[in-house]
């Protein structure tokens, strides 16, 4: 995204849907932000805090399926925001309806998340769970946002009406630095449905996309698939750079070294959610319309 798409949403119809934001927030009695420092939840952190103050703090997961550069950069933007932040390890990993990886994981991950800071609400002083889904993210296939509904979590972007293009360039004009941040589900998400999601794994494919980035990239998956299979996406710019030597035999031989068998490159490029396409029907309709 370059700053002219941060700035496409007309000012005005910005600055509405900011005060509604403060607003819907300012009206609570206190919140707990489900905060993964993605560019979503950093947005509703900011205006929490704008709003109430201490009366908000920021509650980050940890688990095997976390990035260790995620969770820096979830301390790093608590800190510039200025809000309460705290840390607690979730146990998804103990759930053997996670690990099976059906299609469902992400209803799991958010159970337990949810579940998680429920039992801390009393301690942390606030009544209320709030998380960063926006009005794009009310797709066909949302299973964090079934486990949302389960725990009564409240979404204040998508009441104050805010479309990804909104959360941007309200991050833009806050001066917030990941404004442009490219999207990082969690790590189990480049499992593919039906391969079993192991710390080990997980660990792997962390430690992949840290190599990818090394080369330059800033969007980039690593894909899991049965047979330690993995399947890299790039952006398609990027394709002709990683066949050429001596890249393409580096990162054959990077791969292999932590224990992939098969290195593939994807001829499609990046692109978010391509796992998707491989959940089970059944999953789908069972986690669809929320």
């Amino acid at each position: 995204m370059t700053p002219l798409d941060a700035t496409s949403v007309p000012t005005a119809e910005l600055d509405t849907k900011r005060e509604r934001l403060l607003t819907i927030l300012g009206a609570m009695p206190g919140v707990a932000v489900a905060f993964s420092g993605g560019i979503d939840s950093t947005v509703v952190a900011k205006a929490a805090c704008v709003a109430l103050g201490e009366r908000a703090i920021a509650v980050t997961a940890d688990s095997p399926s976390v990035a260790r550069a995620e969770l820096d950069d979830a301390r790093r933007l608590a800190a510039i925001i200025g809000i309460r932040h705290e840390i607690v390890q979730t146990a998804e990993f103990d759930n053997p309806d996670y690990l099976r990886n059906d299609g469902s994981r992400c209803y799991h991950c958010k159970s337990e998340l949810y579940s998680t800071v429920e039992r801390l609400l009393p301690r942390l002083g606030v009544p209320i769970l709030v998380s960063g889904a926006n009005l794009d993210d009310q797709g066909d296939y949302r299973p964090g946002l079934t486990a949302a509904a389960e725990h009564h979590v409240r979404h204040p972007l998508q009441e104050a009406g805010f479309t990804k293009a909104d959360v941007r360039a309200l991050a833009h004009a806050w001066g917030l630095p990941t404004w442009d941040k490219p999207a990082s589900p969690c790590l189990s998400s480049r499992l593919a449905p039906g391969v079993a999601v192991t710390p080990e794994r997980t660990q792997r494919i962390e430690e992949a996309e840290k190599h990818l980035r090394s080369l330059g990239l800033r969007e980039c998956r690593v894909r899991y698939h049965e047979g330690d299979l993995a399947r890299i996406e790039v952006p398609l710019a990027e394709l002709a750079r990683f066949t050429a030597e001596p890249v393409r035999e580096e990162l054959l031989q990077r791969f292999l070294a932590l224990g992939f068998q098969f290195v593939t490159l994807d001829l499609a490029g990046f692109r978010s959610g391509s796992l998707n396409e491989l959940v089970p029907l059944e999953v789908r309709v069972r986690y669809a319309g929320n």
